[in-house]
């Protein structure tokens, strides 16, 4: 069965720093594109980075310059490496893959971390 799991969250002073992981385990033979979403109370879905299955990058402007999405290939595995973290990033984090299970590939969400500023 394949999975998509997110781990790292917490709690965290403003100014702090987290590492988001996402891993995808099963019989996968790949990962292509993946997004990290987040969603904050009464807030609706906004997307905070994307990366290619090349490696581009891409963010929205309120993380840009704080928070950097990267992949190691050989662990399945995604992260989102957060600096400098403000109260209004209090929210919970998803990751979204296209996961590549031969010959197909589909999309796949994991249930998401709670990371919580605080100031």
């Amino acid at each position: 069965q394949v999975q998509l799991m997110e781990s790292g969250g917490g709690l965290v002073q403003a100014g702090g720093s987290l590492r988001l992981s996402c891993v995808a385990s099963g019989s996968i033979s790949g990962i292509g594109p993946v997004d990290w979403y987040r969603q904050a109370p009464g807030k609706q879905r906004e997307l905070v980075a994307a990366l290619t299955s090349s490696g581009s990058t891409n963010y929205a402007d309120s993380v840009k310059g704080r928070f950097t999405i990267s992949r190691d290939n050989a662990k399945n595995t995604v992260y989102l490496q957060m600096n400098s973290l403000k109260p209004e990033d209090t929210a919970i984090y998803y990751c979204n893959a296209i996961i590549k299970i031969e010959p197909r590939q589909y999309s796949y969400w994991g249930q998401g971390t709670q990371v919580t500023v605080s100031s």
